[in-house]
């Protein structure tokens, strides 16, 4: 049974940080694509950044240069740093993986102005 659990999520004011975890079981995380999303009220989800087996990362265009994701395939576990927090950046955050596809239940993020 595959299990994605996100935590690390909270209130934060603009220009701060948080770091998001992801802990995963019941897939083969080691060889997985891994990936944040985030969905805003009224928004379609979008993906924020993905990271490959060999640890190569893609990043959407509105969070480049602020957020980084890495992974502790020790751990299976995936991470989100994100710094330079924006209230644009508030949402739903939610972890990822391709093979299976497989959602967390999500961590909500509220940057205050």
């Amino acid at each position: 049974q595959v299990q994605l659990v996100e935590s690390g999520g909270g209130l934060v004011q603009a220009g701060g940080s948080l770091r998001l975890s992801c802990a995963a079981s019941g897939i083969f995380f080691s060889i997985n694509v891994m990936g944040w999303y985030r969905q805003a009220p009224g928004k379609q989800r979008e993906s924020v950044a993905t990271i490959t087996s060999a640890g190569s990362t893609n990043y959407a265009d509105s969070v480049k240069g602020r957020f980084t994701i890495s992974r502790d395939n020790a751990k299976n576990t995936v991470y989100l740093q994100m710094n330079s927090l924006k209230p644009e950046d508030t949402a739903v955050y939610y972890c990822s993986s391709a093979l299976p596809r497989a959602w967390g239940q999500g961590t909500q993020v509220t940057v205050s102005s």
